[in-house]
C-alpha cells in the first residue's frame, strides 16, 4: 500500500487528557478556516453509582463553541477496552460523521457472542457513519487526511494522519511507554509490531505523533506528543533495531502480568455501539452484562 504522505500542512491540535482513564482526546483543526474533527472523546461513567455523564465532552463542546468551530468528523481509532466513547453525544450536540476502521466489525461479532447479544445488535458497522478503509483519504476543512490500518492491539485499530500530524491511538505510547498490549480478543503481538514498523518507516521521521493514553511512567508528567524519529531512536519496545522475534516475546510475556482494565466491561458494551448505550429494556432501565466462566 503506498500512502498519500503530505506534511506541508500542520494542523492545530488541542488535546483534553481525561485523568480517570488516562485518555487524550483530541480537536485537530484546519489552520486555514474553522473546520474540525474530533478524535476519541471520552464519556464519563460513575462505576460504582452506575451512572453516566459528559462532562469531559462537554469540555470539548466548550472548546468548540467557545472558537465557533465547525465539526466534520468525529473519529474513533478504534473500539477502546479503557473509556467509553462520547462520540454519538458530540455528534448529537456539534454535529459531524462518526467513523471507525471498517474492522469494527470483526470487532463487533466477537463481542457481540461474549455478550450474548440479541439479534437487533447489528454487527454490520452501521452504527457508525463511515468505515474507513486502509489507504482511504479524507478532507478536514483544506487539509487532506488518510487512514492506515494498523491492527494488532485490536483488529479494528486505525492510525489518522492529518498533514504532519498522526494518531495513533493505542497502538504506540511515548517512547518510555512502550507499546499497548496485544492480548485481547482479536489482538496479536506479531501483527502489532509490524503495524508500529509500518507506521515509523512510512512516515517521515519529524512527523508529530499523538497518542492515545499516557501513564506518566517512572514518576513524569503526562505528556501524549512525539515526533516518528523520537520513537525510532527511543521507543522502550520498539527502538530500531528490535527484531519481530524479540517484541513478540517480550510482548507476550508483560500480556500475562497485566490485569484487565477497569472499565473494559462496560466499555466494550458502548464503544461497539459508536458510543450509544444499550436499549432500554421494557421498564425504560439499562443495563450493562458481565459474563461469567466465558474462557
Amino acid at each position: 500500500m503506498s500512502y498519500p504522505t503530505n506534511n506541508s500542512v500542520s494542523p492545530q491540535v488541542a488535546a483534553f487528557f481525561d485523568s480517570e482513564t488516562n485518555t487524550i482526546s483530541y480537536v485537530v483543526k484546519d489552520p486555514g478556516c474553522k473546520s474540525c474533527a474530533i478524535i476519541d472523546p471520552v464519556m464519563d461513567i460513575d462505576y460504582a453509582a452506575g451512572r453516566v455523564s459528559y462532562k469531559s465532552a462537554d469540555a470539548i463542546v466548550d472548546y468548540i463553541r467557545l472558537n465557533s468551530l465547525k465539526v466534520e468528523w468525529l473519529i474513533e481509532t478504534h473500539a477502546h477496552a479503557d473509556h467509553l466513547s462520547a462520540a454519538s453525544y458530540l455528534r448529537d450536540t456539534v454535529g459531524g460523521t462518526l467513523a471507525i476502521g471498517e474492522h469494527i466489525v470483526a470487532v463487533q461479532e466477537t463481542f457481540g457472542e461474549i455478550f450474548n447479544e440479541s439479534a437487533d445488535f447489528r454487527r454490520d458497522g452501521s452504527q457508525f457513519g463511515r468505515l474507513f478503509r486502509d489507504g482511504d483519504t479524507y478532507t478536514i476543512g483544506r487539509m487532506e487526511a488518510f487512514v492506515m490500518h494498523t491492527p494488532g492491539h485490536t483488529p479494528a485499530c486505525a492510525t489518522h494522519v492529518i498533514g504532519d500530524a498522526a494518531f495513533v491511538g493505542d497502538t504506540l505510547f511515548m517512547p518510555d511507554g512502550g507499546t499497548a498490549r496485544a492480548d485481547f480478543p482479536g489482538g496479536d503481538a506479531r501483527v502489532l509490531f509490524r503495524s508500529i514498523r509500518k507506521i515509523l518507516s512510512t512516515l517521515p521521521a519529524q512527523t508529530r505523533l499523538f497518542m492515545c493514553h499516557d501513564y506518566g511512567p517512572n514518576g513524569r508528567g503526562f505528556c501524549w506528543e512525539t515526533r516518528v524519529g523520537e520513537e525510532r531512536k527511543h521507543n522502550i519496545h520498539v527502538h530500531d533495531g528490535v527484531t519481530e522475534d524479540e517484541f513478540v516475546e517480550m510482548r507476550e510475556a508483560r500480556d500475562k502480568t497485566l490485569p484487565m482494565p477497569r472499565l473494559i466491561m462496560p466499555s466494550l458494551q458502548v464503544n461497539i455501539r459508536g458510543g450509544h448505550l444499550p436499549k432500554p429494556d421494557a421498564s425504560g432501565k439499562i443495563f450493562l452484562k458481565v459474563p461469567i466462566n466465558i474462557l
